[in-house]
């Protein structure tokens, strides 16, 4: 999104990365949340960014995604076997030459017209639902999108437990409920803004090894 912009919508499967669906009762097991009554991380990171999602209830329903796909599966699996590819950072580098020849130098059977030239005339003409990616208020911070979220209620002490992790948080209140967005800055540290009615109060920064056993 930062590079190329936000969509309108995204048209997605009922992956569990994308949706929340819940399967029927039975006799060992009930269930307390339907599907769609609680969001993945993902769909929470598309509210915040105003996208719209729309869910596929099967493969044929995405055609215009799945088409292309098998075609570059097939090409790459027979592309390898033909260079006697074995090796995984090889069958990558045939992979990449293929998305890159198919987007901006193969003319589309359907439109006629190479994929990359004909988004750019849509750009020009205004024809398309691309816009530009702006953190919405009150957000101050791409840090603040593109993260992790949890939920926490801060205790008399001023502190919540993420696992077996204790944190005390400035400025909060006891018994309110805050948002953690966690947002990794490496492979060893991760940023832990805090959230209160709609107000950043804190800012700290946890281990990674830290975060182990946190239910996202």
């Amino acid at each position: 999104m930062l590079k190329y912009g936000a969509p309108f919508l995204y048209y997605v499967d009922s992956h569990s990365i994308f949706r929340f669906v819940q399967g029927r009762d039975s006799l060992w097991r009930k269930h307390y949340i339907l599907t769609d009554e609680a969001d993945p991380q993902w769909k929470q990171v598309m509210d915040d960014c105003n996208i719209k999602v729309t869910y596929a209830l099967s493969p044929q329903a995405k055609g215009k995604i799945e088409r292309p796909y098998g075609w570059l599966q097939d090409r790459l699996v027979r592309t390898c076997v033909r260079e006697d590819v074995t090796d995984i950072r090889e069958a990558q580098r045939v992979l990449t030459h293929e998305v890159s020849r198919y987007n901006y130098r193969q003319v589309h059977s359907t439109t006629q017209e190479v994929p990359y030239f004909r988004l750019q005339r849509a750009l020009e003409e205004k024809q398309s639902l691309f816009r530009e990616f702006t953190v919405r208020p009150p957000f101050q911070s791409v840090k603040d999108i593109f993260c992790l979220r949890v939920e926490r209620t801060v205790d008399p002490y001023r502190k919540i437990s993420l696992h077996n992790l204790q944190l005390k948080v400035n400025n909060a209140t006891p018994r309110k409920r805050v948002t953690l967005r966690i947002y990794p800055l490496n492979n060893d540290i991760s940023e832990v803004r805090f959230w209160c009615d709609n107000t950043l109060i804190d800012i700290q920064r946890v281990k990674n090894s830290d975060l182990k056993g946190v239910h996202f």
